[in-house]
C-alpha cells in the first residue's frame, strides 16, 4: 500500500517545551497556536480558574506569546478569533458549568464573553469571518452548529437533511464554509450558510469511519478509520451525488513512523495532524 508523508508545518519553539500542552490547533489562516499550563491536570481533580499561555507561530515564522487569564476548561477545546483573541471551549457542558463552556478572550487575554453552545463537543472552529463551528458527539443529537463569538446560534443542521447525522466525526472549515463527514451514513456534506438557495449539499460516501476530511475541487481525501484503517488515506472524486473512492494509502510522520496518538484539523484542502509530545504540526495538502 502506497504510503504518503505529512510535510513539516510548525514547531513550538524549545523554550516553552517544560510546559503541558494542554490543546493545540491551526487556525483557518493557517497559524498553529498552543495552549500550554506549568502541568498536566491531576486526574479526578476539580476545576479551577488557572492562567494559561497561548504560544502561536504564524506562517512566516513569527512567534507571538498571549496570556489566557481565569481560564475555566479542563480539556479544552481552542481557536483564535480572526481579529485577535482566542476562544476556549469544555467539551462537556454539565448544568453547574454550562454558562462557563465556552470563553472568550480579547488580545490581551481578558475574558470578554463566556456561554453554552451544549454538551458533547467533538469539534469547535472558527471561521473567517469570526463564527463558532460546533460538531457534537454522539451524546448530544445537536449535530452541526454554527455561533456567533457573542453566543448567538446563527445556524443549525436541525431540518437540514443529513442522513444519519448522530456524531459528527470529521469536520473541516475553511472560509465561511464547512464540511463534515458524521457518522453513521458518513456522507460527505458542504455547508454554506449564507446561501439562501440550497446552504447543504450531500454526497453519498463508501468510505466509513475517517476523523478528518479535506476538499479541492472535485477531489476529496478523507483520513482515519476504524482499527487497522487508523492511519488510511483514501482519496475520492465527487461526482453529482457520490464519491466515488480512486485510490487507498496510507499516512505517516515526515520520518515514515504511523502518528500514533494524535490530534487533526482540516482546513479546506490541508489536513494538519499533531502526534504525541504534540510539539510539533505535519499537513497534507490535497492541492500539492
Amino acid at each position: 500500500m502506497q504510503k504518503t508523508a505529512l510535510l513539516p508545518y510548525a514547531r513550538l519553539p524549545r523554550a516553552h517545551h517544560d510546559r503541558h500542552v494542554l490543546s493545540s490547533t491551526v487556525d483557518v489562516f493557517g497559524a498553529a497556536h498552543w495552549l500550554l499550563v506549568e502541568r498536566a491536570p491531576e486526574p479526578g481533580s476539580g476545576v479551577r480558574p488557572f492562567d494559561a499561555l497561548v504560544v502561536s507561530v504564524h506562517p512566516y515564522g513569527n512567534v507571538e506569546l498571549t496570556e489566557l487569564s481565569a481560564v475555566r476548561a479542563r480539556w479544552p477545546h481552542l481557536d483564535r478569533l480572526p481579529k485577535g483573541g482566542f476562544v476556549v471551549a469544555s467539551p462537556r457542558a454539565r448544568w453547574y458549568e454550562a454558562a462557563d463552556q465556552v470563553q472568550v478572550f480579547d488580545e490581551l487575554g481578558h475574558e470578554t464573553a463566556s456561554f453554552s453552545v451544549g454538551d458533547a463537543v467533538e469539534h469547535m472552529l472558527v471561521d473567517e469571518a469570526g463564527h463558532l463551528w460546533v460538531g457534537h458527539f454522539d451524546e448530544n443529537p445537536d449535530g452541526i452548529n454554527r455561533w456567533s463569538a457573542t453566543g448567538r446560534r446563527v445556524w443549525t443542521s436541525d431540518g437540514a437533511r443529513i442522513p444519519g447525522l448522530f456524531d459528527c466525526y470529521a469536520l473541516n472549515v475553511s472560509g465561511t464554509v464547512a464540511w463534515a463527514c458524521p457518522y453513521t451514513d458518513f456522507p460527505l456534506v458542504e455547508i454554506r450558510p449564507d446561501r439562501s438557495d440550497r446552504p447543504v449539499k450531500v454526497w453519498a460516501n463508501t468510505i466509513r469511519g475517517a476523523r478528518a476530511v479535506a476538499v479541492h475541487g472535485k477531489q476529496v481525501v478523507f483520513y482515519g478509520g476504524y482499527g487497522e484503517e487508523r492511519d488510511r488515506l483514501a482519496h475520492g472524486e465527487l461526482t453529482e451525488t457520490s464519491v466515488e473512492p480512486t485510490e487507498v494509502g496510507l499516512l505517516t510522520l515526515p520520518d515514515g513512523a504511523p502518528p500514533g496518538h494524535r490530534r487533526v484539523v482540516g482546513r479546506g484542502s490541508r489536513i494538519y495532524v499533531q502526534a504525541e509530545p504534540f510539539t510539533t504540526w505535519d499537513v497534507f495538502d490535497l492541492n500539492g
